[in-house]
């Protein structure tokens, strides 16, 4: 069994009763997100941003969501028809786990307190 702890901005890796450190470096890096997203039990939220070209509102919201990982869905496609009927005169639109969050601007502060009450932080 494999467990994974966070102590002193190292990952420490446990293999049954023995400690190994696979390496210490800041928590930060890349390379630990990584490792710390492959071995969680956790599904991490998803966030999408609903949008189609061109859109002014929707190339603002991509700046400000460029910290975080998220999914975009490009309304104007035919196999997304359902969304274009829904959000035309609203995007962009924002859904947090499939539920509706927010539209036309990104509220950070909310957006960070979702993410925060998910369990998750930025990518």
């Amino acid at each position: 069994m494999i467990t994974i702890e966070v102590s002193n901005s190292s990952l420490v890796f446990l293999f049954s009763d023995e400690m190994f450190f696979l390496k210490t470096f800041p928590l930060c890096e890349p390379a630990a997100l990584q490792l710390l997203r492959l071995f969680s039990t956790q599904t991490l939220p998803t966030l999408t941003l609903f949008t189609k070209d061109p859109c002014p509102l929707c190339d603002e919201a991509k700046e400000v969501l460029e910290p975080f990982k998220h999914r975009q869905v490009d309304i104007s496609l035919q196999e997304n028809r359902v969304w274009f009927d829904r959000y035309r005169w609203d995007i962009p639109v924002f859904h947090l786990n499939g539920q509706f969050v927010m539209k036309h601007r990104v509220n950070v502060v909310l957006l960070d307190k979702l993410l925060q009450d998910a369990g998750t932080h930025k990518a």
